[in-house]
């Protein structure tokens, strides 16, 4: 039997030092062939060509061109699976919260910040490998762009988010970054409070929050220990924290904790859907969106399982069918949709919810 080829890697940075580190690390890996390492997009772009990489790791702030700039163009003519290795200042975390959005499949904090090298190192080996084991990663764009406010957001949608009452809990993962602003933008104002978990480090959460509370009618931001969960607004996991929703008396408050890693991940998707299920009587509509791996999966089926709605994004939308097709295959989503179709989905759920609890 012929041994699979090694994911084949090519490590972009201006850096030698890190080049060197990452590069030493990942050589020692059979499944893992570094093909070479370029100092600056130009020199990339070359190498790109004459070595046909699987995947690149991508540096933002380089000589000549900044990676923001490379990643575009690269994904416009020479589509490849990049995963952004940025240094977690706020200019870095906002810079990497839009290589996100034009398509990188992963950001992860340079050596030299809070993370050691040895742990930027094994996070990189993880996400080459979940790379290579995902059937299928999408890198043109899935979702279609954006259109004004009034488009996005009906005055049937905006009907159905004033009646809803309950709590709305999404996960995702590689490509959720896209999708979760595609879904927040066209969801009304006046909601039941939103919980979100996206597999992103510390230090980028609160970049991707900031920018979709920008973007969103709803107030958006990253989650602290104790906040509210309160209609009208969205807490975002923050890196590096597990986020679990408790009742306080009559009200839902957020908890962060640093539990063990699950499924690799902290936040992790299972973690804050769990902590969902438990809740009693409060109607849920829960969405697990574009991801690799199987995080989620197990607190669908929980959640499916206390009497919530659960939704998986559908195949024809997801940028990587992983953590979606895992929660389906185990008998967790009641329905699967494509993403556009998903707001006016997960607002009718709650009249589904009101009718059941009246009946």
């Amino acid at each position: 039997m012929t041994a699979a080829r090694p994911t084949r890697v090519l490590l972009v940075d201006d850096s030698a030092i890190v080049r060197k580190l990452l590069g030493d690390a990942l050589r020692t890996e059979p499944d893992i062939e570094v093909v070479g390492g370029a100092s600056d997009p130009y020199v990339a772009r070359d190498m790109i060509v004459r070595h046909q990489p699987d995947l690149i790791t991508l540096d933002i702030e380089m000589p000549r061109m900044d990676g923001l700039s490379f990643l575009k163009r690269l994904m416009a003519h020479h589509p490849i699976p990049a995963i952004v290795i940025s240094s977690l200042t706020q200019t870095g975390s906002a810079a990497s919260v839009e290589a996100l959005r034009l398509g990188a499949i992963d950001v992860i904090a340079k050596p030299g910040g809070p993370q050691s090298v040895g742990q930027v190192t094994e996070r990189l080996k993880q996400r080459i490998r979940a790379f290579r084991a995902s059937p299928r990663v999408r890198l043109a764009a899935t979702v279609p762009r954006q259109t004004p406010a009034e488009d996005r957001t009906g005055p049937t949608l905006v009907r159905q988010g004033k009646d809803a009452k309950g709590l709305i809990a999404i996960g995702a993962s590689t490509g959720g970054t896209q999708a979760i602003e595609a879904l927040l933008t066209r969801l009304p104002a006046d909601l039941p409070p939103i919980v979100i978990v996206q597999h992103m480090p510390a230090g980028f959460t609160k970049a991707f929050a900031d920018r979709l509370n920008t973007v969103c009618p709803m107030r958006v931001k990253e989650a602290e220990n104790g906040d509210p969960v309160e209609r009208g607004s969205v807490l975002v996991a923050p890196g590096d924290h597990h986020m679990v929703i408790e009742r306080q008396g009559i009200r839902l408050s957020a908890r962060l904790t640093q539990g063990p890693q699950v499924h690799h991940q902290r936040p992790a998707v299972d973690v804050l859907f769990a902590s969902v299920a438990r809740l009693m009587g409060v109607p849920t509509v829960a969405a697990l969106l574009t991801g690799m791996g199987a995080d989620g999966a197990d607190g669908m089926v929980a959640l499916r399982q206390s009497g919530a709605i659960t939704i998986a994004e559908d195949e024809s939308s997801c940028v990587v069918f992983g953590m979606p097709k895992e929660a389906i295959a185990r008998g967790g989503a009641v329905h699967v949709t494509s993403l556009l179709a998903m707001p006016q989905l997960m607002l009718g759920a709650f009249g589904q919810l009101a009718h059941s609890r009246a009946s």
